[in-house]
């Protein structure tokens, strides 16, 4: 009975967390998109039917395909890699998922922890799960760190811009750390075992968990983090071909996400440089990762109305934000969320 009192109260506690970053997620995006509307759009609107144009939505439908579809088989082929093999509606339904909690929990930590808890749900080892979905966002973490550099010493778009003039040095101390983090996590596992464990003898210290939780918070952390570091020198041993298709798969779709703002430009009339568009978003994303707002939300759109202004016209700025933001996001975000509740209602329909 306490179980089920425990677990019901957990839930509760969690959907709460999700409904307040909800909030703060929609507030921030209003913020942000009020803030390229009066700073960076001279305070113009005008929505233009082109958008809407058959044409426009057919290439705008298809690159969605190659976006989402690219997603899961990234996440497929370093799961076979690893040795596991899902169902495709399995790993589609965690591209939403992940969409979903990652745009709606601060720095995009709670869309690693949701796809843990859905793989692990069907049947793969929690240090599995842990591997594929780390080793997923390192293979993005690479291509993204690897080619802003580039692109932020060689557009001229961004040379001498207030967003990008004084972040040299932050970016160096950026990229370093959070590649030597997850350099760690991969190659030197053992490493972070040590401080976890100091760190949950001072919760215990401090009463925040009890003993019988402490022990078993021990023993599952050093179980967990030697399969996970077993688990990603599993991949490098996979079959080869596997490895290769997860990495492709992988510059497909960071391709397609870097795409959408060059359609929408050209699908209203602007010549479009498509370099420049693609090295535009990369800053943008890099930018992203750092956000401490749920998904971004607000940073990202005055990042990318600053980034654009000098592209676009005032009057397309804001509506080309919020197409951008629409395509990427927010429709995944609401497909995940249906997703999220069918899977729930599954879980109370099956027997304990």
């Amino acid at each position: 009975m306490t179980d089920s009192s425990d677990s019901d109260y957990s839930k509760r506690t969690s959907w709460r967390r999700l409904t307040i970053f909800s909030l703060i997620f929609i507030a921030m995006t209003a913020a942000g998109l009020y803030a390229v509307y009066d700073r960076f759009a001279g305070r113009s609107i005008t929505f233009d039917p082109q958008l809407i144009a058959p044409s426009t939505l057919l290439m705008a439908g298809l690159l969605l395909l190659v976006y989402f579809v690219s997603d899961g088989l990234r996440l497929h082929f370093t799961l076979r890699a690893l040795g596991h093999r899902l169902s495709f509606g399995v790993i589609f339904r965690l591209v939403f998922i992940n969409l979903f909690f990652s745009n709606v929990t601060p720095m995009a930590t709670g869309g690693g922890f949701a796809q843990i808890w859905y793989l692990h749900r069907h049947g793969v080892p929690m240090g599995r799960a842990t591997a594929a979905t780390t080793i997923r966002t390192v293979l993005a973490v690479i291509f993204i760190f690897s080619l802003t550099p580039i692109f932020l010493l060689t557009l001229d778009a961004l040379k001498n811009h207030s967003v990008t003039g004084n972040i040299g040095v932050a970016l160096a101390i950026f990229i370093t750390l959070y590649l030597g983090f997850f350099a760690i996590l991969l190659f030197r596992t053992h490493w972070l075992i040590g401080p976890l464990s100091r760190l949950l003898n001072t919760l215990h210290r401090l009463h925040l968990i009890g003993e019988n939780r402490h022990q078993r918070w021990q023993f599952k952390a050093r179980r967990e983090m030697l399969r996970f570091s077993r688990s990603f020198g599993d991949y490098l041993r996979g079959r080869p071909l596997f490895v290769f298709l997860s990495i492709l798969f992988t510059a497909v779709f960071l391709l397609s996400l870097f795409s959408f703002p060059a359609l929408l430009m050209h699908s209203l009339g602007y010549d479009v440089d498509y370099l420049i568009s693609v090295g535009l978003l990369v800053v943008t994303t890099f930018i992203m990762y750092f956000s401490p707002t749920p998904g971004a939300s607000g940073i990202s759109e005055g990042v990318f109305g600053s980034f654009f202004r000098d592209i676009l016209s005032g009057n397309h700025l804001v509506l080309v934000t919020v197409s951008w933001r629409l395509l990427t996001i927010y429709l995944g975000m609401i497909v995940g969320l249906i997703v999220l509740q069918r899977e729930l209602v599954k879980d109370r329909r099956t027997p304990g």
